[in-house]
């Protein structure tokens, strides 16, 4: 039996409330490439993996998304 926890995906406003980000300072950075990419989880639905998320908070300032998927 595996003690791994699944990856939850998680909605704009949980991001935004993790983060302290505001919705045009996210979306900017992830155009930049300095935050992780929202994936599409219904036609008009996207989220962010948790694990993303929470390796992005480790360290802000040096992010990459080349280095993390």
């Amino acid at each position: 039996m595996s003690t791994d926890t699944p990856d939850r995906i998680l909605r704009l406003p949980t991001v935004l409330r993790l983060t302290g980000l505001c919705r045009s300072t996210l979306y900017r950075k992830v155009d930049a490439g300095k935050f992780p990419r929202q994936i599409r989880i219904a036609e008009r639905c996207v989220g962010w993996r948790e694990s993303a998320v929470r390796d992005w908070m480790r360290n802000p300032m040096s992010y990459d998304v080349g280095g993390h998927q």
